[in-house]
């Protein structure tokens, strides 16, 4: 196996799990990384949603009572029943966009220009959504624990979550951040930042499971047991990184807004663009 392959999965991995839950774009990061090691090829797209996988196991692990007893508690108990129900409601948007529209997307999108304007896009939205909150709640109500319609994911309702599922469709376009979607959507909506935080690693786990899932079946043929290696060092720092980016993240929002991924996003997202159309770097694949 070439060590400089499995080197490349290894940063590959890293940076899924950094930013798939940050409102920064995963997709997004993966296409710019990966357009800057050469990985590029059907067999490297599908790896980038595969070790998506890596950080679903992540929100798994860091949030196994809550499955566990969801799991045991869904024929007898309400409050599992409707956080399941949830779940399911907000997963299906993607799933219908995804298949209407997944093809088409990936053949016009995916590349850093694109994915550039929806950084840029995206962070300004952030910060006029962050400068709303504010203003309606107060800068120093940081959750909005005392005025949020929903201050926990235990108080949504079937519409709320189905307002946060298509949210999440606008992340079929690279760039715009699947958790930023939800999150920022999910306040919106009356969702408390930590509520819409959680349910957004909630929602991850079906939708990164079914995203990896027919990514793989789909490239198939394209792969072998040659790729083994690679996938398993992409799954693996994948998960690492990801359980380490949700415990900080839970700890961030408690006194944090978003507005510093949102500056985040504009300048990297303009520093590629300056640099596709100076012609200091070629961003043509």
């Amino acid at each position: 196996m070439d060590l400089i392959i499995l080197l490349k999965a290894a940063i590959l991995g890293i940076v899924e799990g950094l930013t798939e839950f940050l409102p920064i774009s995963s997709t997004g990061h993966l296409i710019v990384a990966a357009s800057l090691l050469g990985f590029n090829g059907a067999s490297a797209a599908t790896f980038e949603v595969s070790i998506q996988t890596g950080a679903m196991f992540a929100v798994i692990w860091e949030y196994r009572r809550r499955i566990t007893d969801t799991f045991a508690g869904i024929v007898s108990q309400p409050v599992a029943q409707r956080f399941a129900l949830n779940v399911a409601i907000a997963f299906v948007p993607a799933v219908v966009f995804g298949l209407v529209l997944g093809q088409a997307i990936k053949a016009h999108l995916f590349h850093p220009v694109p994915v550039a304007v929806a950084f840029v896009v995206g962070g300004l939205i952030i910060l006029w959504v962050e400068s709303r909150h504010k203003r309606r709640y107060g800068a120093r109500d940081l959750e909005g624990r005392r005025h949020a319609r929903v201050e926990s994911i235990d108080d949504m309702t079937p519409l709320d979550a189905l307002k946060v599922g298509l949210m999440q469709c606008f992340a079929l376009i690279p760039g715009t951040s699947r958790s930023g979607a939800t999150i920022i959507g999910g306040m919106l909506f009356g969702l408390s930042r930590r509520a819409a935080t959680e349910f957004s690693f909630y929602l991850a786990i079906p939708t990164l499971i079914g995203a990896g899932a027919y990514s793989l079946w789909n490239q198939r043929g394209l792969l072998s047991a040659a790729d083994a290696p690679v996938f398993a060092v992409g799954l693996v720092l994948s998960f690492i990184s990801a359980l380490l980016c949700i415990r900080w993240l839970i700890r961030y929002i408690s006194t944090h807004d978003f507005t510093v991924f949102a500056w985040y996003r504009v300048i990297f997202g303009g520093m590629i663009l300056l640099t596709a159309y100076s012609g200091v770097l070629d961003w043509a694949h």
